[in-house]
C-alpha cells in the first residue's frame, strides 16, 4: 500500500522574491496576486495542491522586512506565525539581484525560529529565467554561504523559474517528500481556503497597482463592502454585483488612482472585472470608489477596519 503524505510548507523571503508567482505555478492556479511592487502580499495565502499520493498546502507569506509602519510590523507577525506551524520551510532568494541585507535578515530570523524544532528547510533560487546560467551558479554559491553564516542547514538548494516551469516539479517532489504521512487536510478540488470576498479584493488591488507611481503602492488597500447575485435575473443571465472601495492615504494619491476624468479607475475596473469573472465563472458588475483613510498604515483602528 502506497504512503499518503499531507502537510504545510511555507514560502518565506524578502519582499519581491518571487514567492507568490512560484506559489501559483506550483498549484497550477492563480491563488495569489503578483506585482513587480515589493510588499504586494499582505495576507498569508494557502494554496492547495492535491495529488493521489499527497496533499501539499503552501503558505505564501508577505515579504519579511524591517518594518517602518504598524502595518509592516503586523505583516512580519503574520510571517512568523505562519512558519511556526508548518512542516517544511522554503526560503526564496531572487536570482536577479545579489544576496543582500534583506536576505540575511530573513535567514537570521528563520534560523532563530528553527532552533525550537528541526523542520526541513530548503533554499529556492527564484527568477532564474531572468539571468544567465553563470549568474545562477554564482547565486547558488552565495545562498550556500548565506545558510552557513546564519546557522541554517539547507536540505537542498533548488534553482527554479515559475515562468518557464524549470524545476517546479522537482521542488514540488522535494517538498512532498518532506511532509509527514497522513490524510488530506482539505477536500479534493479546493485550491485555496481564502474567502471569495478576499480573493476579489486582492484582484482589484492587483489591477490598481499596475502603473501607479512609487508614491501610491503601499498606501493602497481594498475592501469589498457588498457582493451578491442580482435578484430578478433569469437563470441563464446571472449577474454578480460587487461594491468595493479602494483606500489611499492622501488626496494626491486619490487623484492618481482615479486619473484624468476617471480614466485610470475605469481601466482598473475593467482589468479587475475580467480577473474576477475568470475566477468566479460568472458575469460581474463592479462598482469601484476611492476614499482617503489618512495614514491608515500607522493607525491601529483603521488597520482593524481594513482587515489587518
Amino acid at each position: 500500500m502506497s504512503t499518503h503524505r499531507a502537510g504545510l510548507a511555507c514560502f518565506v523571503g524578502r519582499p519581491n522574491a518571487g514567492k507568490s508567482t512560484l506559489t501559483n505555478a506550483l498549484v497550477g492556479e492563480k491563488v495569489a496576486i503578483t506585482s513587480s511592487r515589493p510588499q504586494t502580499t499582505r495576507h498569508v495565502v494557502r494554496a492547495i495542491l492535491t495529488r493521489p499520493d499527497a496533499q501539499l498546502v503552501v503558505l505564501d507569506t508577505p515579504g519579511l522586512h524591517k518594518p517602518k509602519t504598524l502595518l509592516g510590523e503586523r505583516l512580519n507577525d503574520l510571517v512568523r506565525e505562519a512558519w511556526s506551524g508548518v512542516d517544511v520551510a522554503a526560503m526564496c532568494i531572487a536570482a536577479d539581484s545579489p544576496v543582500g541585507p534583506g536576505d540575511r535578515y530573513v535567514a537570521t530570523e528563520l534560523a532563530r525560529a528553527r532552533r525550537g524544532g528541526g523542520r526541513t528547510t530548503f533554499a529556492v533560487v527564484t527568477k532564474t529565467d531572468l539571468v544567465a546560467p553563470a549568474v545562477v551558479a554564482e547565486r547558488l554559491v552565495q545562498v550556500a554561504d548565506l545558510g552557513s553564516a546564519a546557522g541554517l542547514e539547507w536540505a537542498e538548494i533548488v534553482p527554479v523559474s515559475a515562468v518557464t516551469g524549470h524545476n517546479v516539479d522537482l521542488l514540488t517532489r522535494l517538498l512532498v517528500d518532506a511532509l509527514p504521512e497522513g490524510p488530506s487536510l482539505y477536500p479534493e478540488g479546493e485550491v485555496t481556503d481564502q474567502p471569495e470576498e478576499l480573493l476579489v479584493a486582492e484582484l482589484i488591488r492587483e489591477a490598481a497597482l499596475e502603473g501607479v507611481t512609487d508614491e501610491v503602492p503601499h498606501s493602497l488597500a481594498v475592501v469589498v463592502e457588498d457582493m451578491a447575485m442580482r435578484e430578478g435575473r433569469p437563470d441563464d443571465r446571472p449577474l454578480l454585483d460587487i461594491y468595493a472601495v479602494v483606500f489611499v492615504e492622501r488626496d494626491s494619491q486619490k487623484a492618481i488612482v482615479i486619473g484624468k476624468g476617471g480614466s485610470r479607475l475605469k481601466a482598473v475596473g475593467t482589468k479587475a472585472r475580467s480577473g474576477i469573472e475568470a475566477l468566479l465563472g460568472t458575469p460581474v458588475f463592479l462598482d469601484l470608489r476611492v476614499k482617503v483613510a489618512k495614514d491608515w498604515q500607522r493607525d491601529p483602528r483603521q488597520l482593524r477596519r481594513l482587515g489587518f
